[in-house]
């Protein structure tokens, strides 16, 4: 009944969008890395991009989002309505390697469905392939509920710890990769391809395992880099740089070189002050390609809309800041929930996040500021109250 339902409100929901084109930039199919030319040309007919890394409300995971039980359009074409509300044009989105797996062509003709809604709302995403953060051993079936005033309790990585450490089960992630890029290699709803998040976080892992996940992750990620290349996409590739030295090539660690050599664009990770924000941008100019910031703003910590958006501005750095919705990530929790769960009382400051789940802002001047700033840069966005 539940599936019916939802097959039912789907095709209904997708025979009503009028869908306009894209706008058109180059195409590069190749099996080796874009020059830089190449990137800058493509870089060149993008807008500002400002989006949020998007989780729809009633999601605790990636598992959550996408599986045929609980993925739901009608959520995410309401809130995906508030962010073309407010000038956003991309999406930051998390896929996994389990739901390949489980039923390839039905996770294809979810994302398709995504994409049908995204393009709506003129918004393009940026695909997140693997993760290596949180939860190391992820489950398919019902998620279990948030764990009480705790900061993204229920998150899981991709592939999960077994998988990782197994290379008899590579062939099957290989399998995900290029069946997922080659889907959509020619797709111009697709903005581009973040293969790894993150890949060498160890989280809370001991010191044995943290040693063994860089390793297995070092040789793995240049492997995805090709197994996605070979499936010769159109849109860029890139994983995001987030901690060390990025002074030099010499200087990256180990698995952050192996980003940086094998990106299109250069994406990164800064929850910094603006100073930090700023010197991190002029860092990466040196490389002479894209700059995609696709995680930023955590108030608490000093990363906030007022600050980042316009050094992102003025940089022409694509600005994606960590959570959208408040939601079953409780992501407006600090990240010290996970030591000290805010079950009593919750905090007066919001971490992460833009909108309360009926679409009211959590700070009315930020998305006046995210409105005021992607139009005077893209042009004015659809008129209307985010709030529905």
């Amino acid at each position: 009944m539940k599936t019916c339902f939802a097959l039912c409100a789907t095709a209904a929901l997708l025979s009503s969008m009028t869908l306009s084109a894209p706008a058109q930039s180059p195409t590069h199919q190749s099996s080796t890395r874009w020059t830089e030319t190449q990137a800058n040309e493509w870089y060149a007919h993008q807008p500002w991009l400002v989006g949020s890394d998007y989780i729809p409300s009633n999601a605790i995971n990636q598992l959550e989002m996408w599986q045929a039980d609980t993925f739901d359009p009608k959520r995410i074409d309401l809130e995906l309505g508030w962010a073309e509300a407010i000038g956003m044009n991309t999406m930051r989105v998390f896929l996994h390697d389990l739901l390949w797996q489980q039923d390839p062509k039905g996770f294809r003709d979810r994302i398709d469905i995504f994409l049908t809604i995204a393009a709506k709302h003129h918004i393009r995403p940026l695909f997140v392939l693997f993760d290596s953060c949180w939860e190391p051993d992820p489950k398919l079936g019902p998620q279990h509920p948030p764990i009480p005033g705790v900061h993204n309790s229920g998150w899981v990585q991709s592939p999960g710890r077994a998988a990782l450490a197994d290379p008899t089960q590579y062939p099957r992630l290989e399998a995900y990769v290029k069946g997922i890029v080659a889907a959509f290699a020619n797709d111009p709803r697709i903005l581009g391809w973040d293969l790894w998040n993150e890949p060498d976080n160890v989280n809370a892992d001991t010191a044995k395992e943290t040693q063994a996940k860089r390793d297995q992750v070092e040789k793995l990620l240049p492997q995805v880099f090709a197994w996605a290349r070979s499936a010769h996409p159109t849109q860029p590739l890139t994983s995001g740089l987030w901690q060390g030295d990025w002074s030099s090539l010499k200087t990256m660690t180990p698995v952050a070189r192996i980003q940086a050599e094998n990106s299109d664009v250069l994406s990164f990770h800064n929850y910094g002050w603006p100073e930090d924000f700023e010197q991190h941008v002029l860092l990466l100019e040196q490389y002479h390609r894209p700059i995609l910031c696709t995680e930023y703003m955590a108030r608490g910590a000093g990363s906030t809309f007022d600050t980042i958006l316009p050094i992102a501005q003025k940089y022409r750095v694509a600005a994606i800041n960590w959570g959208f919705v408040q939601g079953k990530t409780q992501t407006n929790l600090p990240w010290d929930s996970w030591q000290r769960p805010y079950t009593l009382q919750q905090p007066m400051i919001w971490f992460h996040d833009i909108f309360r789940p009926d679409g009211t802002p959590y700070r009315q001047h930020e998305v006046d500021l995210i409105r005021a700033l992607t139009s005077a840069t893209n042009g004015p966005p659809s008129s209307g109250s985010p709030a529905q």
